[in-house]
């Protein structure tokens, strides 16, 4: 390899780290946070790019990557169930050029152009419904597409959908997915009564519906009157054949209850489904709930088949994507808003106007170069779209209309809140003041007591600013320092109050170090760093040791985590905080277990301790879940695709052709379940 050639595929290494990251942000942001940063044509866009970097560099692609995976993660609360198939996502599509590009692919993998069944792509939520002996069992969520929230209480005050089949329908197991989505006329009922109460409305249909699936109260899930359409029937017994095709399955849901959308048809050729996109194209604001495109999808199963799926999505189906709703607004002002990193984002304040059925006052800018790009001025109209309908986005502006006068949009030099010269990084700024900036004060608190940190629920925003104006607290360790008198001071703050806040702070100790370290919110450094990085060094003493090169090793972290990781533990206040935390009884490292390796020497060695493998098939004595942690426990990274880097590849029955047959080529040493037990002295565990 020449040198140009190695500077650009460590440069695509370090593109492709960062777009995993980018991606499984927005990911978590849409799926779980129910607050999407970006378009989904902008999502779409770094897929792609994604993609095309993987396929050119294999080697450096990332275990937790975007394309192996769907969706972000489980949601604490509910039991947590596994799929029993993969909860895949679909392709996007954003033009007719796109559309007949997935057309052609179909032909060339068919030989003959297939049929297909179209229908509208309602903005909901994505559920999976279980019945066997006709009456339903459970219902899951999509979750990360493995394993999702059990959600059969909630589900059952949705009316639509039936509880018990009737005589027609088969006793055999069947597996219904479909999509959970409110009425427009029930979430303007819900604002209404949130209007009266004071209370601040709620943004769209789908979020709410996100949100209510996830409520542990089904007496308010009733209230909210979620409904539902199904799409799709998976089961076993003589009523389903292989040969059979999309609509008579549809026709069978439909004749057994299930809810399905009448605004469908099929089968048809390539040119009806443009003229089904085109028809509804112009008549979304009809119907009584949200859409934000058409769904086509082959119409055979046995084409489907053959056609067969990519990691992520189906080869058999694609979404069409309608382009988003554009009005015209004035800018009003600019805001500058400070975030818990520092990181300073430009917020747009418009004269409010509605979009896609709700009122936007306001639009971010994302950075300095964007308001380069759009050379915006106060008093500005400008073209406002809704990305995907859920995100308010500036896209264009008209100088032809702007005010004599107006003055040219300047990204602040100093921080806005503490005036301290900002810091220009890769085109973002930073306020460097992270010790006293106020917002980045409390942001890195408010991080810390997040539900998914350290979960401190009884300190919201207000209780830790009157905290923080009382000077009572200044960083994280001085929380489990408060005590009853101090907190009595605090306005509507009762006895009860206090206790329950006292004992949550005590309970906080309990959570696990990958927890504590995430809540610590180092720069760079989300939950699944966090929790690589605990298993690998074990402790935060052996982490705030490690030098650039130990930490490049680990697997997720690149050269600019690292130097992040680094300069976070050279500032000697961050080491007296988390030095105060294990003080107080926080857990700062992965506590021995009986069945750990090496337990009677906690400096001894894990026997897979950097070794690197893939497990593949199932296992005659455990789950292959169970296996995976099994041997991160022993010190091993576990990753999803055969590569020239791979220690083992762990096989069972039916472990996939591709990956046996890649691990040979490469030479890397294919071994079984018992192997593994015996290298870590375990014995069979009973499924």
């Amino acid at each position: 390899m020449t040198l140009i050639d190695r500077s650009a595929s460590e440069s695509s290494k370090h593109r492709i780290q960062e777009l995993v990251r980018q991606l499984n942000e927005h990911n978590r942001a849409y799926y779980i946070q129910d607050q999407p940063l970006i378009s989904d044509q902008e999502f779409d866009a770094l897929l792609r790019e994604l993609e095309e970097l993987e396929t050119r560099f294999p080697d450096w692609a990332e275990p937790d990557s975007p394309t192996r995976r769907v969706g972000g993660g489980v949601l604490d609360g509910f039991e947590q169930r596994k799929h029993r198939r993969p909860m895949l996502s679909l392709g996007n599509t954003y033009s007719e050029a796109e559309i007949l590009a997935f057309h052609e692919r179909c032909i060339k993998g068919l030989g003959y152009e297939p049929l297909y069944s179209v229908e509208l792509k309602i903005d909901g939520v994505a559920l999976s419904l279980h019945y066997q002996d006709r009456i339903l069992q459970y219902a899951v969520t999509r979750g990360d597409g493995v394993q999702g929230d059990d959600v059969t209480a909630n589900v059952r005050t949705i009316e639509a959908l039936p509880l018990r089949l009737g005589p027609d329908a088969p006793t055999d197991p069947l597996e219904i997915r479909g999509e959970v989505y409110l009425p427009r006329a029930y979430l303007t009922r819900i604002n209404h009564e949130r209007a009266l109460s004071g209370e601040e409305p709620y943004a769209n249909p789908r979020n709410l519906a996100s949100g209510t699936l996830k409520l542990l109260d089904s007496s308010v899930v009733r209230h909210r009157r979620l409904s539902a359409w199904c799409y799709q029937l998976d089961g076993e017994g003589p009523l389903l054949q292989k040969n059979q095709t999309h609509h008579q399955r549809m026709a069978l849901l439909q004749a057994w209850g299930f809810p399905v959308c009448e605004h469908r048809a099929g089968p048809l050729p390539f040119e009806g489904v443009l003229d089904f996109i085109s028809q509804w194209q112009g008549r979304r604001q009809e119907l009584p709930f949200d859409i934000d495109g058409v769904v086509l999808k082959v119409d055979d199963f046995g084409q489907r088949e053959e056609l067969g799926y990519t990691a992520k999505s189906p080869r058999w189906a694609i979404a069409y994507k309608y382009p988003a709703q554009s009005v015209r607004t004035r800018l009003l002002d600019v805001l500058f808003q400070v975030g818990r990193t520092g990181a300073v984002t430009p917020v747009a304040c418009l004269e409010p106007v509605e979009v896609a059925g709700t009122v936007v006052k306001r639009a971010s800018l994302y950075n300095e170069a964007e308001i380069r790009r759009l050379d915006l001025h106060l008093g500005d109209t400008v073209s406002l779209e809704k990305g995907g309908d859920i995100i308010p986005k500036i896209t264009d502006v008209h100088p032809e209309q702007r005010p004599a006068g107006s003055l040219p949009v300047q990204f602040p030099r100093f921080c806005p809140d503490c005036e301290t010269p900002l810091d220009c990084i890769e085109a973002l700024h930073y306020c460097p003041n992270h010790r006293l900036c106020p917002p980045q004060v409390l942001g890195r608190l408010e991080h810390f007591v997040a539900r998914k940190a350290m979960n401190l629920e009884h300190l919201g925003t207000e209780t830790l600013l009157q905290l923080l104006q009382q000077k009572m607290i200044s960083d994280p360790a001085d929380l489990y320092e408060l005590d009853a008198v101090r907190l009595a001071s605090l306005e509507r703050t009762g006895d009860k109050s206090i206790q329950r806040l006292l004992e949550a702070i005590q309970a906080s100790k309990a959570v696990p170090f990958e927890r504590v370290l995430f809540a610590l919110g180092l720069r760079g450094i989300g939950e699944v760093a966090s929790k690589t990085l605990a298993r690998h060094f074990g402790s935060m003493e052996k982490l705030s040791m490690a030098d650039k090169e130990s930490l490049i090793e680990v697997h997720e972290i690149g050269e600019k985590s690292a130097d992040q990781i680094l300069a976070w533990f050279a500032d000697p206040l961050n080491q007296r905080m988390w030095q105060r935390l294990q003080a107080m009884g926080l857990c700062m490292s992965i506590p021995q277990t009986n069945s750990s390796p090496g337990n009677d020497d906690p400096n001894a060695p894990r026997p897979l301790a950097g070794c690197t493998l893939v497990v593949s098939g199932k296992f005659a004595n455990m789950e292959r879940e169970a296996l995976k942690v099994l041997l991160e426990e022993a010190g091993g990274t576990v990753v999803s695709s055969v590569g020239p880097r791979l220690t083992y590849l762990v096989t069972g029955s039916d472990a996939g052709p591709s990956k046996l047959e890649k691990a040979q080529k490469l030479g890397i040493q294919v071994v079984n379940e018992a192997f593994i037990l015996e290298l870590l002295g375990k014995s069979p565990l009973p499924l």
